[in-house]
């Protein structure tokens, strides 16, 4: 059974290896705006899953395809990826404000075809994380990485950037932007 990953994302392709050994990238390239009217779990859940039925249209035979997509939410607001370097510090700066905690919500839809049945897996996962506080200048040197343009809510726990995260809670892999606990549990 062909196992295809509908992102080009190096963090979820890392990820799914951890769980399917051998499986094919084919990038989705869908339209990534945001829906008015629905919540922040519904926005990353109807993501993933135009992302994985853009590529299951596009592929035939048995298959599993599987979509996700990461936002990152405080009080209502979702931050995806920053438009510029300014737009990055705003974003983070507004993240650590308050009690600087906020969410990770990310979005996983698994599309099966087998024996020519077919079935879908629509669901999602969130984790809490809990920010430090972050002078300008190590704002403006974690911003002048590059690394933070291609980030929902201009950050990566995984990168340079975990030095400010002072805890999380809820799966790992969900906040890098697979939740390969739920992934399992749907393929197994």
């Amino acid at each position: 059974m062909r196992v295809i990953l509908a992102s080009g994302s190096p963090r979820r392709k890392e990820l799914l290896k951890l769980v399917v050994p051998k499986f094919e990238i084919i990038v989705s390239n869908i339209d990534e705006t945001i829906q008015q009217g629905l919540t922040p779990e519904e926005q990353v859940q109807r993501l993933s899953y135009i992302k994985a039925k853009n590529v299951f249209d596009k592929t035939q035979g048995n298959r599993v395809i599987i979509g996700s997509d990461t936002i990152v939410v405080k009080n209502n607001k979702i931050y995806g990826k920053p438009q510029n370097k300014e737009n990055a510090k705003e974003m983070i700066k507004e993240l650590i404000q308050g009690d600087k905690t906020h969410k990770i919500i990310t979005g996983l839809s698994v599309l099966t075809q087998k024996n020519g049945q077919y079935k879908e897996y629509i669901t999602y996962d969130e984790v809490i994380v809990y920010l430090k506080n972050i002078l300008d200048e190590e704002l403006e040197q974690w911003i002048n990485t590059g690394h933070a343009m291609d980030k929902a809510g201009a950050y990566a726990i995984q990168e340079e950037f975990c030095v400010f995260v002072e805890k999380i809670e809820g799966n790992y892999t969900t906040a890098v932007g697979l939740p390969t606990h739920k992934l399992y549990d749907i393929i197994k």
